[in-house]
């Protein structure tokens, strides 16, 4: 079974039925231009958002854990309740199904463990507000997870969740929702669930692949 078959079987209904996963809505991210981008937000700041038109608004975001390990195996934004009628593979602009090899697919690499998704408007901010921290604080500047990300997934008494909500800035109302990915760095692919007025449904990033 190829990847987007799985993906097919397990999200094209409203609810996953699988033994092997614990789904469970853990809030709503804003869009606010519907130019989606799928990153690890600590390298790939300039990452492209997909070529395709996303909804604007607020939107539910689903976390989709394996049960055996307790690590997140799929996150899910759902824009509607339509009928799926075609799953494709996420891309970016240049970006060219027909030009992979078999097995290969576009997607993300992470090499910090965390994924998120975003509206490209909110990587703006959070690449503005890196920049301003670096400036105010110089040498004492020890990178935008410690400055920014970390108190959202630690306290003082250790790890507080596996993904947050984040917004870098207060002036927008644009957020992060960032996870961990999977059992941590990877290259990970987003599939694209359409209605049938080509409409996105739903958007899946694999990062453990359930069968």
């Amino acid at each position: 079974m190829t990847h987007i078959e799985n993906i097919k079987k397990l999200f094209s209904k409203n609810f996953v039925e699988s033994p092997l996963l614990e789904s469970f809505e853990v809030g709503k991210i804003y869009l606010s231009s519907g130019k989606l981008v799928a990153c690890d937000p600590l390298i790939t700041n300039d990452m492209q958002p997909f070529s395709i038109d996303f909804p604007k608004g607020d939107f539910s975001v689903l976390l989709h854990k394996e049960r055996e390990s307790n690590c997140v195996a799929y996150a899910e934004i759902i824009f509607s309740d339509s009928e799926i009628t075609e799953w494709k593979l996420a891309t970016t602009a240049g970006q060219n199904v027909k030009d992979l090899a078999e097995g290969e697919v576009f997607g993300y690499p992470v090499e910090s463990g965390m994924g998120c998704f975003m509206d490209v408007d909110t990587q703006e901010n959070l690449n503005h507000l890196e920049k301003k921290l670096y400036h105010s604080k110089g040498v004492d500047f020890m990178g935008i997870y410690e400055e920014f990300f970390h108190e959202y997934f630690f306290d003082e008494n250790g790890a507080i969740d596996q993904y947050a909500f984040l917004k870098p800035s207060e002036e927008h109302p644009g957020t992060i929702f960032a996870f961990e990915t999977g059992y941590g760095e990877g290259f990970y692919a987003s599939y694209i669930a359409y209605g049938k007025n080509n409409d996105p449904v739903k958007i899946i990033t694999e990062f453990i692949e359930i069968s």
